[in-house]
């Protein structure tokens, strides 16, 4: 019997392989070629189609990296083709597809005469019918043939400088293949259809099962009644004999699967974001035209920011996008301006992800999405529950957690309790793919891998071509239908994201519930990789936050002389929201990408600079006294937070002592002592008089590791790093400077080609030893770290995310604990043990470590590490090589509260301008516990003035916020702007409003003015 099984399967495959494929297009001519190269980057159609296109050689090769062709297809078709019922006629295109894989090579997009997309083509749908063309018997149109390089190569992860239009060769890359018009036989392709859905169904069931050797034997009788020399004229045979075995129902009991048309387009990733727009369009252009031919088809769209292209770049494309939204067809889901990251962007970021995305499909199709939809990002902060639900929105869908290397995650649908006590609805698809083909083994696979059977009864499967690989396609489509009611198979219906959610909500009541954050035991390198994008996004998110402050104070304080610049802070918000897109801040795309986003972070600076220069100084007018702009959310010398107010200067100043090793510094706060190659050996907080570097080690300590992981080379860390390490303990010299605020210890290093400058500052009145460290470098696989042995015994650390932080233990009790080798913080992360704790906060990194251990004299100690730069080679071979400045600062005797401060403090540096009146805060806060977040006028143009603001401690926080200018009303809303009940909020007279908040509450204040 196995024998005959494996012999029936071996003639099935060659049989359809040399017999089934080649009949699927029957009659075929050649087309009639001529094109036209662009010069440089892409243009629009309607300047191509301008172009004088010159005769070409079929089979030529063609395209170097990142070039574009323009080709012109003509010829007419035989009036006797495609006159019978199992006959139509269309276009095959072949630009010469170097292997099937859709996404990481040449792509094509077919064009009218007039200007107006068809539809894609790629390796798995290359084709054009005819009726898309306008009918009749001449062809005529254009195809604009992309030359995309395959960065990828299979996934060697071999450095390649194909990423970098500079260095990517002129060399043709490509041969054009067969570009015809052929004859389509609709009842071999079917066929084909009946066959690719059985035998993927045969495969997946056990071998004792009847099912799967009824399957077998129809098969073999489809095999018998066909002739391989006649394939289409007994196709219809063929059908017949697998019809009874495609029409047995499925079991009562199966898994429902809905499927969902999706095409994962990464923003940016192994291609720039100008060719991102490109796949935009071929995809879009694809999925209508599907939804054209089958009413039941739905497709997924994620992302507004790509929607935005189409509008700006494809408008006639863009109506018809918005006909099938009304159709409820091509359906807008996650609410976000793109799939950003969720471990680095900052809080208000994270809301503004969700108020430009949820905004923008409002205003265009009047659909408020109600799912969070982020498949593919590197983890999920605890933030993200409660930054949802303030949203307006009810689920969240992932998938990327299937990727952990070592814990499986325990549910499919649950509940996700966020760091404040949110919880939201989750569902992690068990397909373990956002890129289904709906083949027999990924449906298989969805059900068995199903962790919630006995309690829901359905998942989520996402299908489509990926990568800008052109999203579903009608053989797909084919293979949902064939499925729906299949016995041993789930039921397959397609429908949309929402419909699933609320399906799946109605069943499965009594969730499971995950706390805190999803982190993915993957891709950690992601915290560190591509450092100067990391620090364009942290240095964007704090000037959006000064300029909004500043322009929401003029409008309000000037009145009609000031207008507020609402255009361009959207503008530039949403090219920050881009940019954090989670291949871009990552640091896991191209050389090409990261170039891109430097150039776009220098921008960002340059005017969001002007804008906050120009409402400043309408502030404090015209005058000669110095004032210090306190954006930041607690006092600073002297100036409340807020405001702007002459600075008062600390009394005491800072003294410096030369030891014969070293150098002490001491301001009266704080006492620090470096040895003579600028290693700190102690740093006591004369408060305590306690010394936070733990006994016989050193802080400020650089170590360089090799950092060599097993793939995904900008996207790992793995574990092992830490076997192989050089502490840099050797200076090459040590100088002592004067500043105007204090003193600063200049240390200069070396390691390798690289040289290290470090400059160690201590300002007067100052809390905090300021450590900021410039590197010209030139290192490959090796990652630089700066180590803070703190003779602290502490069980957990505290890093700030969105609106709060998160606690890790240090320790490695579990799996679970041990995977998280390398961890994400924003501005700070916090050790402590009860009483006593230090801070160190950073002003651009993102990537930490924190560990433990027990000395000789039985203390404990715990030694917390930023992860400063990387050197992978792929995606981008030279990435991070050049000069970097990375700072930190380091608190000793610090409660949490002085972390979040530090952090501000970091992050927010002092501004001065000159003028003649100081600036009264708009709002006051009686807790400093209480922090905001952001302050801004409302997005709906009233000039009302919205607070942001959120408790900082993670503890039960009351205090009495202020407003001090005049307003009729103060309501609390969403992140939308929309009014709404928050739990803890109560308007009294002014109106003041008393908060009284739970631990990490989220809440947004709208004052009527």
């Amino acid at each position: 019997m196995h024998d005959d099984r494996r012999i029936t399967e071996q003639r099935l495959d060659r049989f359809v392989r040399e017999r089934i494929l080649p009949a699927i297009y029957g009659r075929a001519i050649p087309l009639q070629l001529s094109s036209w190269e662009a010069p440089g980057e892409p243009v629009p159609a309607t300047e191509a189609l301008r172009q004088v296109f010159t005769p070409q050689e079929p089979g030529a090769a063609w395209g170097k990296a990142w070039s574009t062709k323009w080709l012109r297809l003509q010829g007419e078709v035989p009036q006797d083709w495609g006159m019978t019922d199992s006959t139509t006629v269309e276009i095959i295109v072949d630009l010469g597809f170097n292997s099937d894989v859709p996404g990481f090579q040449c792509e094509g997009t077919a064009w009218h005469s007039d200007g107006s997309i068809i539809k894609a083509i790629s390796p798995r749908n290359y084709h054009v019918p005819l009726k898309l063309l306008g009918g009749g018997h001449s062809v005529d149109f254009y195809v604009e043939a992309a030359a995309n390089p395959d960065v990828a190569q299979g996934w060697s992860f071999a450095p390649t400088p194909l990423g970098d239009k500079a260095t990517s060769g002129d060399e043709p890359r490509y041969r054009l293949g067969r570009i015809a018009i052929a004859e389509l036989n609709e009842t071999v392709w079917e066929l084909n259809q009946d066959i690719w859905t059985l035998s993927g169904l045969m495969h997946e069931l056990p071998m004792e099962m009847p099912r799967r050797h009824e399957i077998l034997r129809a098969l073999e009788r489809m095999l018998d009644v066909m002739d391989p020399d006649d394939v289409a004229g007994t196709a219809a045979a063929g059908r017949a004999e697998l019809a009874q075995v495609l029409s047995r129902p499925a079991y009562a009991s199966a898994h429902e699967l809905l499927a969902t048309g999706h095409a994962h387009i990464d923003s940016a990733w192994l291609w720039p974001v100008r060719e991102t727009i490109r796949k935009c369009a071929r995809t879009f252009s694809n999925v209508v035209a599907l939804m054209d031919e089958d009413p039941d088809f739905v497709f997924s769209c994620s992302s507004a920011q790509q929607m935005a292209w189409m509008k700006e770049f494809f408008p006639e494309l863009f109506v018809r996008i918005r006909e099938k939204v009304k159709a409820g067809q091509f359906v807008p889901v996650g609410g976000m301006w793109v799939e950003s990251d969720t471990n680095m962007p900052g809080g208000e970021a994270m809301a503004r992800q969700f108020v430009e995305g949820k905004s923008f499909f409002l205003n265009e199709f009047d659909i408020e999405c109600q799912e969070a939809w982020l498949p593919d990002s590197f983890g999920y902060s605890g933030a993200i529950p409660q930054i949802v639900k303030e949203a307006g929105s009810r689920w969240f869908l992932t998938q990327k957690i299937s990727w952990n290397k070592v814990n499986r995650m325990p549910h499919h649908t649950f509940a996700w309790e966020g760091i404040d006590g949110t919880r939201l609805f989750t569902h992690f698809p068990p397909v373990d793919t956002y890129n289904a083909e709906l083949h027999g083994r990924e449906l298989a696979h969805a059900e068995r891998n199903y962790r919630d059977h006995g309690r829901g009864t359905m998942s989520l499967v996402p299908f489509g071509y990926g990568d800008g690989g052109g999203g579903p396609t009608r053989e797909m489509v084919a293979a949902a239908h064939r499925t729906a009611d299949l016995e041993g198979s789930p039921k397959v219906h397609m429908g949309t994201a929402r419909e699933f959610f609320t399906k799946a909500e109605a069943e499965y009541t009594n969730l499971p519930v995950w706390v805190g954050e999803m982190y993915l035991e993957m891709h950690r390198g992601t915290y560190t990789s591509q450092a100067k994008t990391k620090r364009g996004n942290r240095r964007s998110e704090h000037l959006l936050r000064e300029a909004e402050l500043w322009c929401a104070t003029a409008a309000v304080r000037l009145g009609a002389a000031y207008a507020y610049p609402a255009d361009e802070l959207k503008r530039l918000w949403r090219l920050v929201l881009l940019q954090q897109f989670h291949d871009i801040l990552p640091g896991s795309s191209i050389a090409w990408v990261h170039q891109d986003a430097e150039r776009n972070y220098e921008a960002i600076a340059r005017d969001l600079t002007g804008i906050i220069n120009h409402a400043a100084q309408a502030l404090v007018g015209e005058g000669d006294q110095q004032f210090l702009l306190n954006a930041a959310p607690h006092q600073r010398n002297g100036v409340p937070a807020l405001g702007a107010a002459e600075a008062i200067k600390p009394e005491s100043s800072v003294q410096v002592d030369e030891l014969e090793d070293g150098y002490v510094l001491d301001n009266g706060v704080i006492r620090a002592v470096l040895n003579q190659d600028g290693l700190l050996t102690s740093l006591v907080d004369h408060a305590s008089g306690r010394n936070a570097i733990a006994p016989g080690q050193a802080g400020n300590l650089l170590e360089l590791f090799r950092d060599t992981p097993n793939e995904w080379d900008a996207w790992d860390i793995e574990e092992f790093y830490r076997r192989n390490v050089t502490p840099l303990t050797q200076a090459d010299g040590v100088d002592v400077e004067r500043s105007p605020a204090g003193v600063v210890v200049v240390v200069k290093r070396k390691v390798g080609a690289s040289t290290i400058t470090q400059r160690l500052t201590l300002d007067a009145g100052s809390a905090s030893l300021g450590i900021a460290t410039t590197v010209d470098w030139q290192e490959r696989e090796k990652m630089l770290k700066i180590a803070f042995p703190l003779d602290v015994r502490a069980d957990r650390s505290a890093s700030e995310t969105q609106f709060g932080h998160v606690f890790r233990p240090t320790h490695t009790n579990t799996s679970w604990e041990a995977a998280k080798f390398e961890i994400c913080a924003h501005r700070w992360i916090h050790v402590a043990e009860p009483g006593y704790g230090v801070a160190v906060s950073n002003s651009s990194s993102y990537g930490h470590d924190v560990t433990r251990a027990v000395r000789a004299d039985g203390g404990t100690t715990t030694t917390v590490r930023t992860s400063l730069l990387r050197s992978a080679r792929f995606p981008d071979p030279e990435a991070d090589r050049g000069e970097h400045t990375l700072e930190l600062s380091i608190r000793p005797g610090a409660a949490i509260a002085d972390a979040v401060e530090e952090g501000y403090r970091t992050n927010l540096k002092p501004r001065f301008i000159s003028g003649g009146r100081p600036v009264e805060p708009l709002l006051s806060v009686s807790n400093p516990a209480i922090v905001v977040e952001a302050v801004k006028l409302a997005e709906d143009g009233s000039g009302d003035v919205v607070v942001r603001l959120y408790e900082s401690l993670g503890e039960r926080s009351t205090g009495l916020l202020t407003p001090n200018f005049e307003c009729s009303d103060a309501l609390a809303t969403d992140l939308l702007e929309r009014p709404t009940e928050a739990p803890g909020v109560a308007v009294e007279e002014g109106p003041a409003v008393k908060l009284v908040l739970r631990p990490f509450q989220l809440v947004t204040l709208r004052f009527v003015r």
